[in-house]
């Protein structure tokens, strides 16, 4: 294991949580503006839902699938770009920016090429480019969030690779990690790694011994008591969070 990444075991629990879950327990421990860092500024779609979350270290390419002169101009590209891949110790998460954007000339990901990244260690991808072959990627095991499906390919080839990218507005660098689901993804900086998988199961539980408790004990009460319940819930939720977090959390 590279001694810069969490655990295995830790990156596992990260996975039983969904991304908003990660997310609530990040915003009380990190420095960044928690409203608009981090995470995707544009819609994604998750093309394998049922995979669940995926959780891993970030590797970033740079493509221009309307460009033909790429291959022509760097012939070993593919072959240094997966040596590249194979270098970094996963579980890794593919990050491709599409220079095409907005258009949609070809597919990154299809059936070859998930199956070669998952041979390589790689999870799954995100990229605010193209798609095919999404059976084949799904029984592949590969999850991708994308921007749309597409028919070709062409010219889906490494422009370059190991830099900072930016997808769905959010900049992503090579090494960071990333939790990502259906509700999109959240790219976390180094200094709150470490104590994000705490955070994120201790506001999971203060929501459900506040709030969501609440909320399912209010059958049969009268309105103006489920009204009273709730602004008990929602103070004891934030006492609870302040006194973790020295911050009050969403309620």
């Amino acid at each position: 294991m590279n001694q810069d990444h969490l655990s295995h075991q830790t990156l596992l629990k990260l996975k039983r949580w969904n991304t908003p879950t990660i997310y609530n327990g990040w915003e009380q421990i990190t420095r960044r503006d928690a409203s608009k860092e981090c995470f995707n500024l544009e819609e994604t779609v998750d093309f394998m839902p049922e995979l669940g979350p995926i959780v891993g270290y970030a590797v970033t390419v740079v493509i221009r699938p309307g460009d033909a002169s790429i291959p022509v101009e760097n012939p070993d590209g593919w072959s240094e770009y997966r040596k590249y891949v194979a270098s970094v110790p996963g579980p890794k998460i593919v990050v491709v920016q599409d220079l095409d954007k907005p258009h949609s000339y070809g597919a990154y990901w299809g059936e070859v090429n998930s199956n070669i990244h998952r041979a390589l260690g790689c999870v799954g991808s995100i990229t605010d480019g193209a798609l095919r072959d999404v059976d084949e990627i799904r029984t592949a095991g590969f999850k991708v969030i994308a921007r749309r499906m597409c028919v070709g390919h062409a010219h889906s080839f490494p422009l370059k690779w190991n830099c900072e990218v930016e997808v769905f507005g959010t900049k992503v660098k090579p090494g960071q990690l990333i939790h990502a689901d259906q509700h999109g993804f959240l790219v976390i900086p180094k200094e709150d790694e470490k104590d994000l998988l705490e955070a994120a199961i201790f506001m999971d539980e203060n929501e459900c011994n506040t709030m969501i408790s609440s909320a399912r004990a209010s059958h049969g009460k009268p309105l103006d008591e489920i009204l009273r319940e709730f602004d008990e819930a929602s103070a004891q939720f934030g006492r609870a969070a302040q006194k973790r977090f020295q911050r009050k959390g969403e309620w």
